[in-house]
């Protein structure tokens, strides 16, 4: 089930994972394209309100220059004059002289009738200088003109320098004063668009349109393009972004493999065990073989995954301890053991509990301190807690028997396990100060039997009580294997004769009927070592 899932989760990560770069990679172009055309109308927005202001600059000195004549009104200097001014400044049409609110003359000459002067201006630019968007001269031309008035005169100008810029096709570019009126235009843009987008941010898009706007202290200039136009820049931009979109995508699924592998690995699959506790204890009854009497029980770690599969211990015990996970397994197998036989340890002080340890554990001794916190303040003495170590643990004599000697000077008994089946010597049991020796079920196995390590279980016995060590069968299955071993004085055992493994609960109930039944056991089971 936890894998399924996991295989699930890491298909839809992969999917995401190739899916997703391409996506940006797509949105990356369309965000490109799009601010390279925004920042291209804001260009020509900027540029028009540049031609603006260069035109009005233009007519404001004109306009100031003709002020200053000192000549008499329309006489054939001052028409000169005026016409001068005209062929000398490029953003000027004409100029004319107003006097009584009549036009007197023009650059031009006389007026063919009498007009009179435009009614008041639309805006008035920061200089001064009357702005009338559109007014039709009637010597000139009949093209409607941009006015600028100031005082008695009135110049013109055509109102497409303006916008007079180089544009993409379809690109629109409106010119307008400060209150909005509408001054000049390219490629006819909509009036009420314009008069919207006037008061946006500077860039911007709606559903059709990308637009910037531009602003100064007298104009605003509005460029639009519609949004299609950037569809051959986004495809510009894709065929740079799309090759690097694919390796971010390849990349990805790359990760989301090797991650998934890593999970779904036995060491992957440990390291999360480890991570979110998924061990549990069960616990080995320790009989007394002589009376019948459970004494204690050996801690036996089980992993049992979220699904409530169990996974045996032979399976990754070895795995945890190659790559440094054994120490906080072995933690996790201590605070659970006081949690769940804090209260019988306390009832019952002849209860004991060994602990199984690593051989780093027995090397460096950090296990001695942690069980010392485990068991603060919860009223289970030290000598209840038993320590076992497979004879590997032992091949660093020093370091081995340093621990030891600090762990029975705490009150724990230290007992050697599956004796038989490793590296262990004599010599090593007569430098260790042990407490205990446990012999391997595969030389009880052999008990009664013709096989060729039969002989080599009471040579184990005899070694064990020349060394004055407690001896503890483990695996007895078959009464006449007990009976053996009774008759050659082993004083524990332990196997499915007894009972099986059993869950906290259910070993409670088969220590409590046990004592109910035949007494409790001894205090301690400790050898004393000069």
């Amino acid at each position: 089930m936890e894998r399924s899932r996991i295989v699930v989760i890491a298909s839809i990560l992969a999917a995401l994972g190739a899916i997703l770069p391409m996506l940006a990679a797509y949105y990356l172009s369309w965000s490109i394209a799009v601010r390279g055309e925004q920042a291209r109308l804001a260009r020509l927005a900027d540029y028009a309100i540049m031609r603006a202001d260069a035109a009005l600059g233009e007519a404001s000195r004109a306009l100031k220059t003709a002020d200053r004549f000192d000549m008499p009104p329309c006489m054939a200097t001052h028409i000169a004059a005026l016409r001068s001014l005209v062929v000398n400044t490029t953003a000027i049409e004409d100029i004319g002289y107003f006097e009584n609110g009549l036009l007197r003359c023009t650059s031009w000459g006389y007026p063919p009738r009498r007009l009179t002067r435009s009614p008041p201006a639309d805006f008035f630019a920061s200089n001064g200088v009357e702005v009338i968007p559109r007014m039709y001269p009637t010597i000139s031309t009949g093209a409607p003109m941009t006015a600028f008035r100031y005082r008695s005169y009135t110049v013109l100008t055509n109102p497409v320098r303006f916008v007079d810029v180089i544009a993409e096709p379809g690109t629109r570019l409106a010119v307008a004063t400060k209150n909005g009126v509408l001054v000049s235009t390219l490629n006819d843009p909509d009036p009420s668009l314009t008069e919207r987008l006037a008061d946006l941010p500077k860039t911007g898009s709606n559903a059709d349109d990308l637009f910037a706007t531009s602003r100064d202290a007298n104009w605003i200039a509005v460029a639009t393009a519609p949004s299609i136009a950037i569809l051959s820049d986004m495809d510009r931009e894709r065929l740079l972004l799309l090759p690097g979109g694919a390796l971010v995508a390849a990349l990805m699924v790359g990760l989301v493999v090797w991650l998934s592998r890593r999970r779904l690995s036995p060491l992957g699959e440990l390291s999360i065990a480890v991570q979110r506790r998924e061990f549990i204890v069960h616990y080995q009854p320790l009989i007394e073989l002589k009376t019948g009497i459970c004494v204690g029980a050996e801690a036996l770690v089980r992993w049992r995954r979220p699904d409530g599969q169990m996974v045996r211990p032979d399976l990754f015990i070895p795995l945890a301890e190659e790559n440094g996970l054994i120490e906080e397994i072995t933690d996790q197998v201590l605070y659970a053991t006081v949690a769940e036989l804090k209260s019988v340890l306390v009832a019952d002080r002849s209860l004991h509990i060994a602990i199984n340890l690593a051989a780093d554990d027995l090397k460096s001794g950090r296990i001695l301190p942690v069980i010392e916190t485990a068991l603060r303040n919860t009223g289970v003495l030290t000598e209840q807690i038993w320590l076992e170590a497979t004879e590997r643990g032992f091949m660093d004599v020093k370091s081995a028997r340093a621990t030891i000697e600090e762990a029975r000077r705490r009150g724990h008994s230290v007992a050697i396990d599956d004796f038989g089946t490793g590296y262990s010597s004599l010599q090593y049991l007569q430098e260790l100060p042990l407490d205990a020796l446990k012999i391997d079920k595969s030389f009880i196995d052999t008990v009664g039997t013709d096989s060729a390590t039969s002989s080599i279980t009471p040579h184990i016995i005899d070694i064990a009580k020349s060394l004055d060590l407690y001896i503890v069968a483990e695996g007895i299955e078959r009464q006449e294997q007990a009976d053996y071993l009774i008759e050659r004085g082993v004083q524990y055992g332990q196997g499915w004769l007894f009972s099986k493994a059993l869950p906290a609960a259910e070993f409670i109930a088969f220590y409590n009927d046990s004592k109910r039944r035949l007494g409790a056991g001894p205090a301690v089971i400790r050898r004393e070592i000069a």
